[in-house]
């Protein structure tokens, strides 16, 4: 059975970092895709950073300031936080994607607090 397992988030003030880690284990295939989502209270979730392949995406809103890595070998893919702001704040989900026979399976973390308050 897939799990995926963050950690790493925290209260930060404005401006802060954070680096958040999400662990992979039960797979017996590589994920084609992972990528980390948020949603923030009252609002739906949101792609936040995508690793497909040698491509990465970003929404907007933090490009220049996040970056999404994967580490293979550790099974891990990890999303560097910086220049933080409030509207940051939110529940970050790690989202594995699995193609296989010409579909695609999702998995989900439990997710991990994001607060950035001063």
């Amino acid at each position: 059975q897939v799990s995926l397992e963050e950690s790493g988030g925290d209260l930060v003030q404005p401006g802060g970092s954070l680096r958040l880690s999400c662990v992979s284990s039960g797979s017996r295939h590589r994920f084609n895709a992972m990528a980390w989502y948020r949603q923030a209270p009252g609002k739906e979730r949101e792609l936040v950073a995508l690793s497909d392949g040698s491509r990465t995406d970003y929404v907007d809103s933090v490009k220049g300031r996040f970056t999404i890595s994967r580490d293979n070998v550790k099974n891990t893919v990890y999303l560097q936080m910086n220049s933080l702001k409030p509207e940051d704040t939110a529940v970050y989900y790690c989202n594995a994607r699995l193609r296989l026979g010409g579909r695609e399976e999702n998995y989900w973390g439990q997710g991990t607090q994001v607060t950035v308050s001063s």
